[in-house]
């Protein structure tokens, strides 16, 4: 017997569920993107924020620090 596809339904509950947190209004997804689209091949991006210069870095272990 086939297992029903269980994917469709968790979407519409997340969905519902960032609808239901934020009082009903429709709220769209975060844009994601690949932190190897964002390093291009670096280990270390800066990142101009309201004139102020953060430093994001990728460690060997691969995890990612913010810095100001």
């Amino acid at each position: 017997m086939d297992e029903p596809d269980t994917s469709r339904a968790l979407r519409l509950d997340a969905g519902a569920l960032a609808q239901e947190a934020d009082g009903g209004a429709r709220r769209r997804a975060p844009r994601a993107m690949e932190s190897a689209d964002l390093f291009r091949g670096e280990r270390t991006v800066e990142i101009n924020h309201n004139g102020v210069i953060y430093r994001l870095q990728a460690t060997r272990l691969g995890k990612l620090i913010l810095t100001k």
